[in-house]
């Protein structure tokens, strides 16, 4: 825990502290009198709110602080300056964030990403589901905050894991309040983006009073919200296929031909395929709600006790639609880009039978739940001596909200397509489909499906005792232990139907199942038009399908009057729906515990010419793991339909067990130094050790193989539980100038030197030993007949060895459809691509600069912010290099400006934030291929009206994206799409009672 205590002499960060722990209680007095002239005086206070009012704050929270902090203050109880902590949090200097469905979620400082910063509710670690380190801002509502402190600088009580920062959540405490205190908001958003475009409401409310001669506290709050969203989607599915130019489609799967090409690859260039091309329309609906209870009780004026309970919960359900063409790889002809790393600027396919125009559905939902119980208990024992004692249980859970699983997709298909083209050249990547528009609801079947159910627990307990020891009015020493252990539970379990060369026959399914929806009526963004090869009609067409009326149709037409033995099947007693049987599958146990101790001493010369202070601090810290792990075990592989191989389970041994340990100490000095230069402008340095521990997932046991592979192999990964924490040795320096009130200008530099590096490294196996049915005598006895083309190779086999034990046509035949099994004694072990996350011996070094103003207009009512951050790193990631490369992701400048105007009635802001191109991983499921994320800026406003003829009553209207801008991934080169998704603005109406 953030050790809170502050002797008396140390008036600067005293000061800051209070503001900190109580946003709401800055007052001025109205009346300078001392209280004892006349003791039955009553002073009246003041109460100071609004957005100039928290910027005071946050003001002093910065300057008296002993390191490297900025902060964020609520306007007033229960008013946080933005609906979202995260989309606050990046008006920061140096934060920049990630956003899930168009709202932020995960919040990245100085260029590490959201797995490297430590974020704390009231200085706790808690509770998350997220499968990583990161805190995702979306399940806490802003209303139950009351300020936001991050910390740039370590110092040895602060917990460990924020390489790029500590984030501490701060919430209300009644006894900080000098009176009783309370708000009602009620607000309605209306999301652009929602099919519907309904108003979803937002209410929150929060009570605080103090009583008994201010010795008991009790607030209550919460909030409850409601949000309607969705998505326009452009995706290349499972990524793109690089190759060296040497490589074509005779000595590589996925290879273009050396002829057919317009300004093709050479030889020393390198250049990539596309997978698929996928359009995807998404709705999601969200249903949230957190409250807290706070309980204070202080006997005396040296002890207050305070027990706190918070609790969220967060339900989001999901439906899409899909239309996708799956590239076969049969020889095709396509338009470059120039080299060294070329990109298609049109790919196009042509079959010699009709593939498959495949369109999926989807409709799942999540439930998200955690619970946080606090003890704190403050004692000043003496004028030297002050202790903290703090005991808290933090639990959460993610569980399936629906019949139909926490994950799915319902796959159909119309066999028609005779061609498929895609167009690069613009943002949005265009389709065109040969026969694509002619698709009728009869030409559909149902294909492969999958029903999924995960859920994950987490349980965090944590002890600390933390003290300070005054030596004299100068010197003191902060001092204590911890221990927090960390329980991580996931199961999933998953009914899939490889179905994917299609089930019954055309016109088996109701024709009203599938009505017919434009594609791109749904986009805005700009898009190719086929010029470079004369033109080509764009597909348009797709049905958007209801998924629980075809699940039940379907359900009704395909289930089999029995399953194989080695068949998992729903709880439905069919494969159309979940199973609950989640030991059936993977089942992943991961225990944390970590143990520490530190001490920090704090000398302070308040009385030289040039007052400064420094802290030098030390903390150990020992950590133990244990993982116990079952995973799927497999007897052999299937090859479905043309890109599908998929894997059979073992009847006899379905599980394996794997149990796990690893352990691992480090001890982290650090040493902060500030000095007043002169009474306005502050110099601070800093040094420290720090570490960020691997992600939840990473140290989970066991290895987990895809269920389905293609003719290129499959892909799997396994955790490891003896990974050790990334290591980063930091250095700051910052000056600072409060040349007015509210008005103040910075400049930071840092230098992290990250070492001991976990990377992902993809190791080639063949584990279980599974025959591939691609890669044999027979195959490639075929390929040698008829070429690379799937559906040819398939169709050959068939007609060859259909009497085969292992090769099992469809009945009546149909060309190219059927199974065909592996089979050991003539096919080579199938090889996937597993990631296993190691430590190496990589040493990188980020740096950067830090510049932010502050800057109020007098008395004019008119101010405004901006800041900017420039981070660099060492090594960057080379598009040109196809073999595993080790970057540190999420680097990239972020700039932020906000102007703002406030009187005693109207108050509004315009905040501007961009951040540049970040890399955001370095491996999909085709190799090690990059994705970048590109840059993005967004414009948000407030504006608010505190109506005269009733005072605490405030009207207000707020916009979010107001532009409606898209965010766009792409590989390595910008023609490379990997995603691109279009929403639409927020807006927000509401109005706010204070009392």
């Amino acid at each position: 825990m953030i050790n809170n205590k502050v002797p008396f002499s140390r008036t600067r960060l005293a000061t800051g502290l209070s503001v900190a722990l109580g946003a709401m209680m800055s007052s001025t007095g109205a009346m300078a009198q001392d209280q004892n002239e006349d003791p039955n005086l009553v002073l009246e206070t003041v109460e100071v709110v609004g957005f100039r009012a928290s910027l005071d704050r946050a003001v002093d929270v910065k300057r008296n602080n002993d390191g490297i902090v900025d902060a964020i203050s609520a306007e007033d109880i229960g008013k946080f300056p933005d609906t979202n902590l995260a989309e606050s949090l990046q008006r920061i200097t140096g934060v920049s964030i990630d956003r899930a469905n168009g709202e932020g979620s995960r919040v990245s400082v100085r260029g590490i990403g959201p797995d490297q910063n430590l974020v704390l509710l009231d200085g706790r670690t808690l509770a998350r589901t997220t499968g990583g380190r990161s805190f995702d801002f979306q399940n806490v509502a802003s209303e139950m905050v009351t300020g936001v402190s991050v910390y740039k600088t370590s110092d040895a009580s602060m917990p460990t894991g924020g390489i790029g920062s500590t984030i501490n959540l701060l919430t209300n405490r009644p006894l900080d309040n000098r009176e009783t205190r309370a708000s009602v908001t009620v607000k309605g958003m209306y999301d652009e983006s929602a099919e519907d475009s309904t108003v979803s409401p937002e209410l929150s409310g929060i009570y605080s009073t103090k009583f008994a001669d201010d010795k008991f506290g009790i607030s209550i709050s919460g909030a409850y919200s409601e949000r309607e969203s969705g998505s326009a989607q452009a995706n290349v599915g499972t990524g793109w296929r690089s190759f060296t130019g040497d490589q074509d489609n005779t000595n590589s799967w996925g290879g273009v031909p050396q002829t057919g090409q317009v300004n093709r690859p050479g030889p020393n260039d390198v250049y990539s395929v596309p997978q698929t091309t996928i359009y995807k329309f998404e709705q999601q609906q969200r249903e949230r709600f957190n409250g807290q209870l706070v309980l204070q009780w202080a006997p005396s004026d040296d002890m207050t006790a305070t027990l706190d309970y918070n609790y969220y919960e967060n339900s989001i359900a999901t439906q899409s639609n899909e239309i996708s063409a799956w590239f076969t790889f049969a020889p095709s002809e396509n338009v470059w880009t120039d080299g060294p790393v070329s990109a298609p600027l049109i790919y196009s396919e042509t079959y010699g039978s009709p593939a498959d125009l495949s369109m999926a559905a989807a409709d799942f939902a999540n439930r998200y739940q955690g619970d946080a119980l606090g003890f704190n208990f403050e004692w000043q024992v003496s004028d030297a001596l002050w202790l903290e004692f703090d005991a808290s249980q933090s639990t959460a859970e993610r569980t399936p909200d629906s019949k139909n699983g926490s994950s799915n997709t319902l796959s159909t298909a119309a066999f028609i397509r005779t061609s498929a083209t895609a167009d690069f050249t613009e943002d949005l990547p265009m389709l065109a489909v040969g026969g694509g528009n002619a698709v009728l609801p009869s030409d559909m079947r149902v294909t492969g499906s999958v029903f999924g159910n995960s859920q994950d627990f987490s349980e965090v307990d944590q002890y600390q005792l933390n003290g300070n020891f005054m030596f004299s009015e100068e010197s003191d020493l902060d001092f204590g232990v911890s221990s927090t252990k960390v329980s991580n539970h996931s199961q999933s379990v998953n009914i899939q139907r490889n179905d994917w060369g299609g089930v019954g026959a055309a016109g088996d399914l109701d024709p009203s199942l599938f009505p017919a929806k434009s594609i791109m009526d749904q986009f805005d963004s700009a898009r190719g038009d086929f010029s470079e090869v004369g033109g080509a009609e764009v597909q348009n067409v797709y049905f958007d399908f209801d998924f629980e009326s075809l699940r039940a149709a379907a359900e009704g037409l395909y289930t089999p009057s029995s399953f194989p033995a080695d068949a998992l099947v729903g709880d439905c007693g069919t494969m159309f729906c979940p199973s609950t049987q989640f030991g059936t599958d993977t089942d992943r146990l991961t225990e944390e515990t970590t143990n520490a101790v530190y001490g920090q001493w704090n000398y302070r010369d308040d009385s030289a010419a040039m007052p400064w202070s420094v802290h030098v601090g030390l903390r150990y810290e020992e950590t133990d793991v244990n993982s116990v792990a079952y995973s799927a075990n497999y007897a052999g592989a299937d090859w479905v339909a043309d890109t599908e191989i998929v894997l059979v389970r073992d009847s006899a041994n379905p599980l394996t067990l794997l149990v796990q340990d690893g352990s691992y100490d480090v001890l982290l000095p650090n040493i902060n130094f500030n000095i007043d230069v002169t009474e306005d402008i502050i110099a601070r340095a800093g040094y420290s050790q720090t570490i960020s521990r691997p992600d939840y997932n990473s140290i989970k046991g066991g290895t987990v193989i895809g269920t389905i592979a293609n003719r290129g192999g499959g892909s799997g990964s396994a955790g490891n539980p003896g990974l050790e924490p990334l290591e980063s040795e930091n250095f700051d320096l910052s000056l600072e100038w409060y040349y007015n009130d509210s008005s103040y200008a910075s400049v930071g530099l840092f230098t992290k030197n990250l070492t001991n590096f976990i990377g992902n490294s993809i190791v080639e196996s063949t584990v279980f030993n599974l025959p591939n049915p691609a890669d044999g005598a027979k195959y490639d006895e075929a390929v040698a007949a008829v070429g690379s083309n799937s559906t040819d190779i398939r169709d050959y086999i068939f007609t060859n060895y259909g009497s085969d034990a292992l090769v099992d046509p469809s009945d009546p035949y149909v060309r190219g459809v059927g199974v065909i099994s592996g089979d050991s004694a003539t096919d080579n072990d199938l090889v996937f691509d597993v990631t296993i996350p190691t430590n190496n011996e990589r040493e990188e070094t980020i740096d950067g600069v830090e510049l932010a103003v502050q800057h109020v207009f007098g008395e004019s009512g008119f101010g405004m912010q901006a800041n900017y951050t420039l981070v660099n790193q060492d090594n960057e990631f080379d598009n040109y290099v196809l073999t595993p490369q080790e970057a540190i992701l999420g680097i990239s400048d972020t700039a932020n400006l906000v102007g703002f105007f406030e009187n005693d009635a109207w108050s509004a802001r315009v905040a501007w934030n961009w951040r540049d191109k970040f890399l955001s991983a370095t491996g999909d499921g085709t190799g090690a291929n990059p994705t970048y994320t590109e840059a993005y800026q967004q414009i948000d406003l407030s504006i608010s009206y505190s109506l005269p003829m009733l005072e605490g009553l405030q009207l207000m209207v707020e916009g979010y994206n107001i532009t409606d801008e898209a965010s766009r991934t792409h590989g390595r080169a910008s023609q490379q799409v990997l995603s691109l998704q279009e929403r639409g603005a927020r807006w927000v109406v509401g109005a706010r009672y204070a009392f």
